[in-house]
């Protein structure tokens, strides 16, 4: 029995485990990456040299060059900046919208309930990334628009965990005790929903900055958000995209390599964050 209760104790002591520390590891280095490119890849990513292009990767050129003669290395590190702020920036927006959505439902009276439940659901029955195909048709490609296209379209899905999460927060015991106390609506959302709806908020803005690294890098590629030459990973591609299938793979491997890291870290992380959360 003992061995037991042990074995429990050490498991809940865990904290992120292994995935969710090498996670963090990862983005850490990009972080570093976007805060500090010069320190890891001095030098300017537009920076031209016709005469060294389509070099392939070497001691010289770690990522190889691109048809400019270009570092893809130091494009990639310069680029990570690029893509983390668009990926911050969209998660921002969705989750600012998703949370008016979410906590208004859960709260609110039951027409509002009602009327915000289909609205989202219609939103969500069609896929995000159509949803910003939608929004740059009408207002046109770039970078704000397509930061802000993908902002709008991962709301509706982060309205419907918010929603939940906040429905079990307010039908939980604690709350029920509040209300039997006779404390107000206003003083139980600051002193027990807010509070403890901080984690999961947490836990779904850490995936979805993976997640709208990864949309934006889409809407790049095909040409609508971050336009070549800048170093955005998306944007990266796009230029690549040419060359993928004759001497140059490297200019599309890389950047989709870090566009997979990102995601993956980030998805690890978020699921570390909530398992050690129930376990606390």
């Amino acid at each position: 029995m003992s061995t037991v209760v042990l074995t429990q104790t050490a498991r809940n002591k865990r904290g992120l485990g292994l995935g969710g520390w090498a996670s963090l590891v990862v983005l850490a280095i990009f972080l570093v990456c976007a805060v500090a490119p010069d320190l890891v890849a001095p030098g300017n990513p537009l920076a031209v040299d016709p005469g060294a292009g389509f070099m392939p990767p070497s001691a010289d050129h770690w990522f190889g060059t691109d048809e400019s003669g270009r570092d893809t290395f130091r494009r990639v590190v310069h680029g990570t900046g690029d893509s983390l702020v668009i990926g911050v920036a969209a998660t921002g927006i969705g989750l600012a919208i998703a949370s008016l959505l979410g906590i208004g439902a859960a709260l609110g009276p039951r027409w509002l309930d009602f009327t915000l439940s289909r609205f989202v659901e219609v939103l969500f029955a069609l896929p995000g990334i159509v949803l910003a195909l939608l929004l740059i048709t009408v207002v046109g490609p770039g970078v704000t628009t397509s930061t802000i296209a993908v902002g709008l379209a991962t709301a509706p899905g982060y309205a419907r965990m918010i929603r939940t999460q906040t429905i079990a927060i307010a039908n939980s015991g604690y709350v029920e005790a509040d209300r039997a106390l006779g404390r107000t609506r206003r003083q139980i959302l600051a002193r027990r929903i807010a509070p403890n709806l901080v984690v999961p908020l947490f836990v779904i803005a850490t995936l979805g900055v993976g997640q709208g690294v990864v949309w934006a890098a889409s809407l790049s590629y095909l040409g609508l958000g971050v336009a070549p030459p800048s170093p955005e990973w998306g944007a990266m591609m796009n230029a690549g995209r040419t060359y993928l299938t004759s001497s140059a793979w490297w200019m599309t491997l890389f950047p989709g390599v870090a566009i997979i890291l990102t995601a993956v870290s980030t998805t690890v992380l978020s699921r570390s964050i909530a398992a050690a959360s129930r376990r606390a």
